[in-house]
């Protein structure tokens, strides 16, 4: 994080005792607190319809949120008390008129109070249905636009698809600009997620070799062990597409291929991120079918536990036909990256929980003494977002003896492998930006307009062809398709244990 403090102001948290706040929220904002970074005057209000009073609400919601979820919990015997000042708890219903106007009045005091000069961000820890409602009151009540500056921040998913999202936008523009509006994706907040263009553009022997002359393919994995939990209900409406292909997945992809941005600045670095979701080759039905895979998990077992299939889950209906696995290949038709395919897949129960980028670059030809000593394997970057966070580069060396053997080796950094090291979770550098105005690790709504133009048309596609379900056993690396999908090409998906050195 810079050394830029952020402005004073409010917070308003709408969903204050909901899981997104008390899981996220609360325990980022108490690290940004604890190291330094929070305005002197911040006051963050907590909405909800729940019977707290102050006490109880820093009792009840607050002080078990952080003993749970922050990674600076051992402070809270010296900051818990100057931090729960900080908050406030205030009793509404988020379809109550009335609410708001008293919640208004809250507000005025708490910058008077405060010294706050009217700056005001909205923070919309909802469901996605409540978005436009409580955007529309917020309007029709006079919180905005406020006496400051004003900001709202929306958590995915945006919308289900193109339409329904360009009707949430109009929602949102009728009270906030463009440049007020804050689409959360939580992945552009991981560290090594903000690494990537640091490590393309400030090392000469990357950037002159990250083109379609030098690298094979990509692979980007973001696999999950776990099942749908307590989000089945949210989870069985949107699927694997909707809850991750379409932001996470080609939010990375963009990352790796977007052209050195004319600056650093916030629509310098979003213009080339656009440029790459509109080169995407669009996918019609017959390249649906044969390039994008799709699977849902049945019983199986995790780290030795028996898990049950999707279909049993909590909220999930029996005979679903959402998809928790989704592989696909695309192609970014633009002059770096001209026939250089880009491999993806995410999904629950999968065998590891990890999220990286593999970039395969492209074999030298058989000659000199390679074939005689040992098989040459081909040079990899993996940049490693989660659980380990760092960055290895795959190499041929000779093998220390008498002979010319030939064996890979790994140039291995690890950012959070070390004891003590606890990097900062991906919602403290974003609610730090959006109380300091930065939006460049935010969704600018036509990225968002060009993800929904790509991932549509897949979606209608398997509407047309009913799915054969559940197709892999939890514990699986999806389907047996999502294999083929590679070996077909002459490739294979990196495995895990092909990738992380051992460690001591």
């Amino acid at each position: 994080m810079g050394l830029e403090r952020p402005y004073n102001c409010l917070l308003v948290i709408f969903g204050g005792t909901g899981d997104l706040a008390r899981r996220k929220l609360y325990p980022a904002l108490f690290n940004l607190f604890v190291d330094g970074f929070l305005p002197p005057a911040l006051r963050v209000i907590a909405v909800g319809r729940r019977n707290f009073t102050q006490d109880s609400f820093r009792q009840e919601i607050l002080l078990p949120s952080l003993q749970t979820f922050s990674r600076r919990a051992s402070d809270l015997d010296a900051h818990f008390e100057p931090f729960a000042t900080r908050l406030h708890y205030f009793r509404t219903d988020i379809y109550d008129p009335e609410g708001y106007t008293r919640l208004g009045r809250f507000l005025v005091e708490l910058e008077e109070a405060a010294d706050c000069q009217g700056n005001r961000i909205f923070y919309l820890a909802v469901a996605p249905d409540h978005f436009g409602p409580v955007v529309r009151s917020l309007k029709e009540t006079g919180l905005v636009p406020a006496r400051g500056w004003q900001r709202v921040v929306i958590e995915k998913p945006f919308g289900h698809d193109l339409p329904s999202a360009a009707e949430l936008n109009r929602q949102l523009r009728a009270a906030f600009s463009e440049v007020e509006i804050y689409r959360i994706d939580h992945y552009l907040g991981k560290e090594m997620i903000q690494n990537i263009m640091v490590i393309r553009f400030a090392n000469t022997f990357f950037e002159p070799v990250w083109n379609n002359k030098y690298i094979d393919h990509v692979q980007i994995t973001s696999a999950e062990t776990v099942g749908v939990e307590d989000r089945g209900g949210y989870y069985d409406r949107a699927g694997a597409l909707r809850d991750m292909v379409q932001n996470h997945l080609l939010q990375l992809v963009t990352l790796v291929a977007m052209e050195p941005p004319a600056s650093l600045a916030t629509e310098a670095v979003r213009d080339e991120k656009v440029k790459v979701l509109r080169s995407l080759r669009p996918l019609d039905a017959a390249a649906v079918n044969r390039n994008v895979i799709r699977g849902q998990y049945g019983a199986g077992e995790i780290d030795r536990q028996t898990v049950p299939p999707y279909r049993r889950e909590k909220e999930v209906a029996p005979d679903s036909t959402t998809e928790t696995f989704v592989a696909l290949k695309l192609f970014i038709e633009n002059f770096r990256w001209a026939g250089v395919p880009f491999y993806l897949r995410t999904g629950k129960r999968l065998p590891v929980k990890v999220t990286e980028i593999i970039l395969q670059f492209k074999s030298l030809p058989d000659i000199l003494y390679f074939k005689e000593y040992g098989e040459l394997r081909p040079n990899l970057l993996v940049i490693r977002v989660q659980p380990l966070e760092g960055v290895y580069v795959q190499l041929n060396a000779k093998r220390p003896g008498n002979n010319n053997y030939i064996v890979p080796i790994r140039l291995d950094f690890c950012q959070n492998c070390e004891v003590g090291v606890n990097s900062p979770e991906a919602y403290e550098r974003l609610l730090y930006d959006v109380m300091r105005g930065d939006p460049t690790l935010f969704t600018r709504w036509d990225e968002v307009e060009a993800a929904w133009q790509f991932v549509d048309p897949i979606a209608a596609a398997w509407m047309a062809r009913p799915p054969l379900f559940p197709n892999y056993a939890a514990g699986q690396w999806g389907p047996p398709a999502a294999q083929e999908l590679l070996i077909r090409d002459g490739r294979h998906w990196w495995q895990e244990d092909e990738l992380l050195p051992e460690r001591g």
